[in-house]
């Protein structure tokens, strides 16, 4: 049940927590402050109370990644939730009107074996002629029934397709990161499942994660929109070098990840350094003045699946080289097999 006096003072401590935690009152800001005075979500309540009570800074990145993970589930939670209910309705009505359909055709049908029997029989032509009058009633009404059942039938058909490609966007939207327009988190792990199954027949796969390089001064120099262009870049920059059944996903953050199907981890470190120089060519721009407000770089740690291992095993292993690669300069591509991870395995020894 609505209550005004409750929403008004969740309101109330929504704004002053963002005053508090120094965070921009724009309303998806609000949306998940919100959210977290309510209450009502587990995830963001323990993410989101943990930080407060540390006095965390709350960055940009952190909360676009709850958003995406905590607030966009559960928005698509509900519409896939609405959408099913209403694909019931829908059903149910179709059943409805089968089912009539059915009884009505049996009337029919026990109006045919009378008008057989009358007919039948001796009779004056005055009783058959009405005995023959009736049965063209009875037919011209299971005719205009049918009629109107075709026409319910196909609408209702109008319904579920309608509800289908509604049903199909909400799933999309569920895989998709808002900001960016590539993969998200969820959509990278289930295809990183997929490609799980298909190592244990042979084929490749392996992973880059890809981190920007210095992100948080571009975002405490230029702001936040500017932050969100220059994620906006860089996923433009993968998704213009993987094609096919290949998966570039924002992985978190600043950071991403591409996941290559068929492709061994030399191809796949050549493929890294062709993102990077492709980032390493674009310079970005403040839309607002045109002013060029410098170029962009990323690291990437490049590792191959192997079979058996899980899912994690792999993704720690490409951390690992992302590491390396930072810790080496930036700017630069890091693989498993590169000497200098050996070198910096020793050093943290």
């Amino acid at each position: 049940m609505y209550k005004p006096e409750r929403e008004q003072a969740l309101a109330k401590t929504a704004v002053a927590l963002m005053g508090e935690c120094d965070v921009p009152a724009n309303p998806d800001n609000f949306e998940l402050f919100y959210a977290y005075a309510a209450g009502e979500n587990p995830a963001i309540a323990q993410v989101m109370g943990a930080h407060i009570a540390a006095r965390k800074p709350f960055t940009a990145a952190m909360l676009q990644d709850l958003r995406t993970r905590c607030l966009s589930s559960a928005r698509t939670a509900k519409a896939m939730e609405t959408l099913g209910t209403n694909m019931t309705d829908v059903i149910n009505a179709v059943m409805a009107k089968l089912e009539a359909a059915g009884r009505e055709a049996e009337q029919y049908s026990s109006q045919l074996n009378a008008a057989s029997d009358e007919l039948g029989t001796q009779r004056s032509a005055g009783d058959l002629r009405a005995v023959v009058q009736g049965l063209l009633g009875a037919t011209k009404a299971m005719e205009e029934r049918t009629k109107n059942l075709e026409g319910e039938l196909q609408r209702s058909s109008a319904q579920v397709n309608d509800l289908r490609a509604k049903l199909d966007n909400v799933r999309k939207e569920s895989l998709t990161d808002p900001l960016t327009g590539i993969a998200n988190r969820k959509a990278f792990d289930d295809a990183a499942e997929q490609a799980m199954q298909q190592i244990a027949g042979g084929e490749k796969v392996s992973l880059l994660l890809c981190d920007i390089d210095h992100f948080k001064k571009f975002n405490d120099t230029w702001g936040h929109q500017t932050g969100d262009q220059v994620l906006k870049l860089v996923a433009a920059c993968l998704s213009e070098n993987v094609k096919g059944r290949d998966t570039a996903a924002r992985y978190g953050g600043e950071e991403f990840a591409v996941l290559l199907r068929g492709i061994g981890l030399t191809d796949a470190a050549r493929i890294a350094d062709q993102i990077r120089g492709t980032v390493e060519t674009k310079n970005l721009v403040k839309k607002s003045t045109g002013d060029i407000l410098g170029k962009i770089t990323i690291s990437i740690g490049v590792a191959q699946f192997r079979e058996g291992e899980a899912i994690e095993a792999a993704v720690r292993r490409a951390d690992a080289c992302l590491y390396g690669a930072k810790h080496h300069g930036r700017n630069m591509v890091v693989d498993e097999n590169d000497p200098r991870m050996a070198a910096l395995e020793t050093t943290a020894a």
